[in-house]
């Protein structure tokens, strides 16, 4: 063999080194389009939500003014405005398990109030009134307003997803954990006006130990 020969031969390439170099440049190019298209659809998402967003302020603002009218009216009448009945309830638990009744630890599971300081969101019915009633000394609940709402999703509300708690931390864990939603401001408004109940199943907060 003469020289150039070995050269030429020393310089060769195995093919299997060859397979690898273009597997690599394959993979390369897909994630470089795979970035391109997220990136793509992060911001026509981004669009929508902007959208969503100043629609649920003009729908909020129509609402303020409308009752804001209605109180005027009956003032000017004489009479008292009546708010409508509330339809969501937020529940905490307040108390362990000492001395506590087997049925009374059972409707506690049954709302998902197995620890101290953790709280749902519920629909006022008259079973869960019932419910409550019965389990009155163990938790402290009330009506929400949507300010109270929005911050406690926001600081304090997890999702249920795999049978782990996630914190709802931003939009691609809320679309994990809720399929029909896709934002934490559409969670918001359809939690506030009486959603359906899978917001509901999905939905826990850790209340304490207390934090600033």
């Amino acid at each position: 063999m003469s020289s150039a020969e070995a050269k030429a031969a020393a310089k060769a390439v195995p093919e299997s080194v060859l397979r690898k170099r273009k597997r690599e440049e394959q993979w390369a190019a897909d994630k470089k389009e795979k970035a391109l298209a997220d990136r793509k659809e992060a911001l026509d998402s981004r669009k929508i939500i902007f959208a969503r967003a100043k629609q649920y302020a003009q729908e909020y603002d129509a609402q303020e003014k409308e009752l804001v009218q209605l109180k005027r009216e009956a003032r000017l009448k004489g009479g008292f405005y009546v708010s409508p009945e509330a339809k969501l309830l937020f529940v905490v638990r307040i108390r362990g398990i000492n001395a506590m009744h087997p049925k009374t630890r059972k409707i506690l599971q049954l709302l998902r109030l197995r620890q101290i300081f953790n709280g749902v969101f519920l629909k006022v019915n008259k079973a869960t009134i019932n419910m409550l009633r019965r389990v009155e000394p163990y938790v402290a609940y009330g009506y929400p307003n949507l300010k109270s709402v929005r911050e406690l999703i926001y600081k304090r509300g997890y999702g249920k997803l795999n049978k782990q708690r996630i914190p709802l931390s931003n939009n691609n864990v809320i679309e994990e954990v809720f399929p029909s939603t896709t934002t934490v401001l559409n969670l918001i408004t359809s939690t506030f006006q009486f959603p359906p109940y899978v917001y509901f199943a999905y939905l826990l907060f850790i209340i304490g130990p207390w934090e600033a």
